[in-house]
């Protein structure tokens, strides 16, 4: 059994598929790009946003930090609250939480967005550290969120797990020495999760328990 088990936040405890797709379209409108279709903007959930737009638009630091300004604008009133909760997560939470594990959600995305959401579905309870990037995206790199999740925390962490749905969460966990269970219900693939070395996959949530409990 694992002392402690970070928990990713989108695409692994909630769907934010449609708030993060809207905001990062307005955000490409607000600065004079064309609106790919929804599909092609799946690809910003998970990895650090600012790291995405560079990435994808091969513009620099300054631009991609305009880009994530615009997708805030839209994202901290609308977009924030254009999200789902997958169904059976808060069993899911409990039932680990009877097993004697510590509950972490260690997320890219920014701290005061992460909490915002965790109160809003009630999830907040079952967490004793919550950790996420900064505002200035000083903070975004996984590998950097857990660590910042550990210090929070205070003391050991003893046999960890990590949970997440996209490769960043598996290589983040791997940067300290700690395995990822793969949330393939998410927005990665099985295959961009075994490819980076996930030693377990919940096809669904009502896997994760029994998966986690069986590593």
């Amino acid at each position: 059994m694992f002392d402690t088990i970070f928990f990713d936040l989108d695409g692994t405890l909630t769907d934010p598929g449609e708030g993060i797709t809207n905001s990062v379209a307005y955000a490409l409108r607000q600065t004079g790009r064309e609106v790919p279709p929804r599909s092609e903007l799946y690809s910003y959930i998970g990895p650090p946003l600012l790291e995405q737009f560079m990435d994808v638009y091969g513009v620099d630091e300054a631009e991609a930090r305009a880009m994530t300004d615009e997708f805030r604008v839209y994202f901290q009133d609308r977009g924030i609250l254009e999200n789902e909760l997958y169904a059976g997560i808060p069993e899911a939470l409990q039932a680990l939480k009877d097993a004697g594990a510590t509950l972490i959600v260690a997320t890219s995305k920014p701290e005061v967005f992460a909490e915002r959401i965790l109160e809003r579905f009630d999830l907040r309870k079952f967490f004793t550290v919550v950790a996420g990037s900064t505002m200035d995206e000083s903070r975004t790199n996984k590998a950097d969120v857990i660590a910042y999740a550990k210090e929070k925390l205070g003391r050991p962490v003893g046999k960890a797990l990590m949970v997440g749905d996209r490769k960043h969460d598996v290589l983040g966990a791997a940067a300290h020495g700690i395995p990822t269970a793969g949330a393939l219900y998410g927005y990665g693939s099985r295959e961009e999760l075994v490819d980076a070395g996930a030693v377990a996959i919940a096809d669904t949530v009502a896997d994760l328990v029994p998966v986690i409990l069986g590593l």
